[in-house]
């Protein structure tokens, strides 16, 4: 990948991680990828769980290949509308609820209608609330300060908010000079945006596939069953694009691609691990094998729900996942480099 693709990529994470997409309302970034591919001409269907399926046809149409990455993201719903005119949350995904605490986000009713407001503690006030510090970052402490004239929960019914309303986080994204994306969200959108850019290069170039391959943009991940299904009887090969998990005693860095020997659900495809390494090793690409203690992948899921597929996980290397995340311009690069002598190379 040139310079000039790896800043081409960086702005459309940008673009993918400023649209809200909590699990279970995805449609708006799907949309975003279907157009994208329909630009380039690309066979797309979604799923009837609301993922998108992009196919490109191979010289092998007997053994096919898919790789994945996902759009859901960590978000909430309303929970309970509060007497004093704030909104108590319940989360969709594993995360803290201190990696919001004080976060911008937005609320998003049934008929379409969106809000701003501030998730903060109700026992905010230094001024006020002596234990403010000390206190338990939880649901019931915690809550949302809409951003409109409320006072009890009668008026915000009256703005059409009501229990069940999908709440999505502020990405925050920025590029910064020093080459880093941060953002809330990279995961996965950073991978997402590497598997577009990669199907764009295949295009654009008339890159000749030898398997035909599937690119599943799933919508569940976050919540575990993103990527279990649509898996062609044909598929041998399935590889899931996400984050490689940074923190004490891991490998992973943001430098490089990381390649995942296991993770919660166990060690991925043995054969798989080796020939991606291989494939970095022989192409000079900076790699890192790891192992996420507290993780799972589309393709874990894909190997619970029964199929019968050789399985693996890549991804750039991502700081502080699940709460306000980075990567460096060199993992992003790294990691598009491997997918596409990946996509070119024999299966294992």
């Amino acid at each position: 990948m040139s310079n000039a693709n790896t800043a081409e990529t960086m702005k459309l994470i940008a673009n993918l991680v400023s649209i809200p997409s909590p699990s279970g309302n995805t449609n708006d970034v799907i949309t975003f990828v279907e157009n994208f591919l329909s630009e380039l001409q690309v066979e797309t269907k979604r799923n009837r769980k609301g993922g998108l399926i992009a196919t490109i046809p191979g010289k092998d149409t007997n053994r096919h290949r898919m790789l994945t990455a996902h759009v859901d993201t960590l978000g909430a719903m309303v929970k309970e509308i509060k007497g004093n005119g704030r909104l108590r949350i319940d989360l969709i995904g594993g995360f803290k609820y201190n990696s919001i605490e004080g976060e911008y986000c937005q609320i998003e009713t049934s008929s379409g209608k969106k809000y701003k407001g501030t998730i903060l503690m109700h026992q905010t006030s230094v001024h006020v609330y002596k234990d403010a510090g000390k206190l338990e970052r939880n649901q019931e402490n915690m809550e949302i300060r809409i951003d409109e004239k409320v006072h009890n929960a009668e008026d915000i019914r009256a703005l059409g908010i009501e229990v069940g309303d999908f709440v999505s986080f502020d990405p925050r994204v920025e590029i910064t000079p020093s080459g880093f994306i941060k953002s809330r969200h990279l995961d996965d959108k950073a991978s997402v945006g590497i598997l577009l850019q990669l199907i764009k290069q295949i295009k654009n170039e008339n890159i000749p596939l030898p398997y035909t391959t599937h690119f599943l943009i799933s919508n569940n991940e976050e919540i575990g069953y993103g990527g279990n299904s649509n898996i062609t009887p044909e598929t041998i090969e399935y590889l899931a694009v996400d984050m490689g998990a940074m923190g004490d005693g891991q490998s992973t860095d943001e430098y490089t691609v990381s390649i995942c020997v296991k993770d919660a659900s166990g060690p991925y495809h043995y054969e798989l691990r080796k020939k991606l390494v291989g494939l970095a090793e022989e192409n000079k690409i900076p790699y890192k094998l790891d192992i996420y203690p507290f993780y799972g992948s589309d393709a874990s899921a894909a190997i619970r729900a029964g199929h019968d597929i050789v399985h693996g996980l890549v991804g750039p290397g991502i700081d502080s996942s699940h709460a306000f995340e980075r990567t460096h311009q060199s993992s992003i690069e790294s990691t598009a480099k491997l997918l596409f002598h990946y996509v070119q190379s024999e299966m294992v």
